[in-house]
């Protein structure tokens, strides 16, 4: 079965603007499907098999006299050094636009090859797992801890345990060694355990050094290898200037709650509902949503969060340049007017305040109190 993807179209217009195409995202979380499907005639070579990388660096022109025209390139960051050899047959057919589509699970060493060998040549797009909207119906409510991954939402999220173990182990032994040398992997996967039960605070690497026993610098370095290869992201605080009464550290979040799930030991939906993580996810999930809308029709809107230091707290910004979107996010079904106290106060005229929760959604006088999915889906 084939979910039809949010990113279809954007795909459609880089591929009329652009002689190459860049797809950057998580392993499994649909690339190689979305291009099979919607570029049928293409060519396609992965990296993830050895063979190719083998055939490829023991004669690059050779390799791609045979591949040189509407070809998807797979993992393209096992192979470093075919973005200079693609610069080259670009640059002698520059009119030639959706000539390859290349595809990478690690941003960090997809862009820092993009920036020096296809600056100005290359349309970039990101694919992360199901968004709400693309979720089958019957699936929505459970993906709130059990994720998006396609793979998974298609069969139910069977053996997920099983799926996420794999994908961890792939992850830890492959993606994570082609990036950098991060030393001791247990302590590694410690940090994604420790990242995974503090979802939605903010982000103290003294503390996670404390309680590895590393130092602050390895922290710093091994967050920024999450963040590369699409486990976690780091939501800002506003850039507004409030003075120095606000938080300046940036808030921890992970692309897939069902990976959060999973570090956990959520195995099902009370363990979610009744347990100590159920607002944190709760807030994790609509936070990766909103984020994954974003990314997936190309926007230019802006994710942050506000806390000042006594503690006042907006959950969600979302900057649209001409307005913001003020969001407070509840697990609760019922709304109370204090839910929305801190959003007057920070908000101007043009923008929106919203509180999204599990309840009906109302008007209550300036604010939009919205049941949560109405709000994905508009």
């Amino acid at each position: 079965m084939f979910i039809d993807r949010i990113t279809a179209p954007l795909l459609n217009r880089f591929l009329r603007a652009f002689p190459v195409i860049g797809i950057t995202g998580p392993r499994q979380s649909g690339k190689t499907t979305l291009l099979k499907h919607a570029l049928p005639n293409y060519n396609h070579i992965t990296f993830d098999d050895d063979f190719n990388i083998t055939a490829f660096e023991e004669d690059p022109k050779g390799f791609l006299k045979q591949h040189h025209d509407h070809v998807i390139f797979d993992e393209v960051q096992f192979v470093p050094k075919l973005f200079n050899q693609l610069k080259i047959l670009v640059d002698n057919d520059r009119s030639n636009y959706g000539r390859f589509v290349i595809t990478g699970s690690s941003q960090f060493s997809f862009l820092k090859n993009v920036s020096e060998s296809l600056a100005g040549r290359i349309g970039l797009m990101t694919q992360l797992p199901l968004q709400f909207s693309e979720t089958p119906k019957t699936e929505q409510h459970n993906s709130i801890y059990c994720g998006g991954y396609p793979e998974l939402v298609l069969r139910e999220y069977r053996d997920s345990d099983l799926w996420y173990a794999s994908y961890l182990d792939t992850y830890l032994t492959k993606d994570v060694q082609a990036l950098t040398q991060i030393g001791d992997r247990r302590d590694f996967r410690r940090l994604i355990q420790l990242l995974a039960a503090n979802v939605s605070q903010i982000l103290d690497m003294s503390h996670y050094a404390r309680e590895i026993g590393v130092s602050v610098p390895t922290i710093k370095r091994w967050i920024s290898v999450l963040e590369a290869s699409y486990i976690i992201f780091l939501l800002p605080p506003y850039h507004k200037n409030y003075g120095s009464r606000i938080t300046k550290s940036p808030k921890i979040y992970f692309y897939d709650t069902g990976l959060i799930s999973y570090l956990t030991s959520i195995i099902n939906f009370d363990l979610y509902d009744k347990g100590p993580l159920a607002g944190p996810l709760f807030e994790n999930y609509i936070v990766s949503e909103v984020m994954k809308k974003t990314k997936h029709t190309g926007s230019s809107d802006e994710l942050f969060y506000l806390r000042t230091q006594d503690k006042a707290e907006i959950d969600l910004i979302v900057d649209k340049k001409t307005r913001c979107d003020f969001i407070e996010i509840k697990k609760s079904n019922t709304y109370t007017p204090k839910m929305s106290a801190t959003l007057k106060h920070f908000s101007e005229k043009q923008d929106r305040m919203i509180v999204l929760y599990n309840g009906e959604t109302m008007q209550h006088g300036d604010i939009r109190v919205l049941h949560y999915s109405d709000y994905l889906l508009g």
